[in-house]
């Protein structure tokens, strides 16, 4: 064949096995006959000592003008060193959104992938990020190649979780266990941020070489300011009280209890264990928390009600489960739900104790540092030093908000003060300390003569 136009292309016999027809006026442009009748186009050449075959596209998609057309910036392409065959195998082989996922799943199982603090993410945390690589990028951009998103397709990522476009119901393989999935900002903001993360992994790989999640603007998180105020916290004690006459009920009572006294986290008290609890030094020594191992300061009416608590041989949590006793107890968000119901504290949740326990310290007079240190915040990355350098202070500090939170509980009604500015109550404390008896309270807390001076 002089040269591969439409006349020649069409006039080619279909034979019993595939064959090529060349074109003499431009060398390695050429046209396959199928034994099926079809005929595609393509070009031929050598690369790394191979020949290799490039099909640019099947008649009838493609004239022969057009292919002629594609196949000269092709030759010239390769004569520049590039490999277009190769190029599309790698194309065609581009792993999809679902297969990174998988191996970014994979890696995070193994504790290859790093969190807060550069240390591996906690197993809380891994279940939340299945969670919603399994409930929303899969579902919504699962198929899409990697290299291909761009930032708008993030975007509407975004915008498709906030309008619960995957929002499910779901069962389980617990029995009688349920799945719901929501939608919404806070959860389309999470999404993303994990998306991020994954997409910043495949840059680390060299899967892509921009990370298109970068820029993205999220709705910022709802700021939760609520907390409860000191007539909430004795209805608090109320419906505790009455919720505790259930023995079902018990173990939930006691875990809000120790929440509220504390100022820790939910998972933090749940997960607790009886190696974690040190009576002696008035404080919880955390193997591992959101912020890594971490010491707590805790009150004095903590350490009473745990002291109180029935401990037995060989027993690893201090809320065991009611069934499996090896594991933490697993009944307390749906007592809590139920607990309160129908109550004029059903909108609140744990983390509001979490939240109220900073604030009725800071109306005590106690600095943020202080309260930082007691309720384990990320922007205190020294507790563990602070605790063993002015560990009294804390503690006082601990006895001081449990306490106070304590009387509220048991329905008193107190007129708090900012402990450091009562000078009265120095006077007294110190008085002590040093074994020199009670200071005389008809002298008032400015008498200069308040307290006695040491032999």
């Amino acid at each position: 064949m002089a040269k591969i136009n439409k006349r020649n292309v069409d006039a080619a016999e279909v034979r019993e096995r595939d064959y090529f027809v060349w074109d003499d006026d431009l060398p390695g442009f050429g046209l396959r006959v199928f034994a099926s009748g079809k005929r595609s186009y393509l070009v031929q050449y050598r690369a790394l000592g191979r020949t290799r075959r490039f099909t640019i596209g099947l008649h009838g998609v493609w004239t022969p003008e057009m292919a002629r057309k594609e196949a000269k910036v092709l030759l010239g392409r390769i004569a520049q060193g590039e490999n277009p065959a190769e190029a599309r195998q790698l194309d065609h082989k581009s792993i999809t959104v679902k297969e990174l996922c998988d191996l970014y799943l994979k890696d995070l199982e193994e504790g290859l992938i790093l969190g807060k603090g550069g240390r591996p993410k906690r197993p809380g945390t891994i279940v939340s990020d299945k969670g919603r690589i399994l409930r929303h990028i899969v579902p919504l951009i699962g198929t899409r190649r990697v290299k291909d998103l761009t930032k708008a397709d993030v975007t509407k990522v975004l915008k498709d979780v906030m309008a619960g476009k995957t929002r499910r119901n779901i069962k389980t393989k617990n029995l009688r266990g349920r799945s719901i999935v929501k939608g919404g900002a806070g959860t389309a903001n999470r999404t993303v941020g994990l998306l991020g993360g994954i997409l910043t992994y495949a840059k680390d790989a060299g899967i892509i070489d921009v990370n298109p999640a970068a820029g993205v603007k999220k709705p910022k998180d709802q700021v939760r300011t609520r907390r409860l105020t000191e007539a909430e916290y004795r209805l608090f004690g109320e419906i505790l009280n009455e919720a505790g006459r259930n023995p079902n009920y018990a173990m939930t009572v006691e875990i809000a209890h120790n929440i509220a006294l504390t100022g820790a986290r939910r998972s933090e008290i749940i997960g607790l264990e009886w190696s974690e609890f040190d009576g002696d030094e008035s404080c919880l020594r955390l193997i591992d928390s959101k912020e890594g191992a971490s010491v707590r300061p805790i009150g004095l009416r903590v350490i009473e009600r745990l002291e109180n608590l029935h401990y037995a041989e060989g027993q690893t949590f201090v809320f065991p489960g009611i069934r499996r006793r090896d594991q933490a107890f697993g009944g307390f968000p749906r007592q809590w739900r139920a607990i309160f119901k129908g109550t004029d504290l059903e909108w609140m949740t744990p983390h509001v104790l979490r939240h109220s326990f900073a604030s009725i310290g800071n109306d005590l007079g106690f600095t943020e540092a202080t309260i930082s240190a007691i309720v384990g915040h990320s922007r205190n990355s020294v507790t563990s030093k602070y605790i063993h350098t002015l560990d009294t202070a804390l503690i006082m500090a601990a006895d001081t908000i449990s306490g106070y939170i304590h009387g509220l509980m048991d329905g008193m009604a107190l007129k708090h003060t900012s402990y450091a500015l009562d000078r009265f109550s120095r006077q007294a404390a110190l008085s002590r300390f040093l074994g020199l008896g009670e200071v005389d309270i008809e002298r008032g807390a400015n008498d200069a003569t308040g307290l006695p001076k040491a032999a």
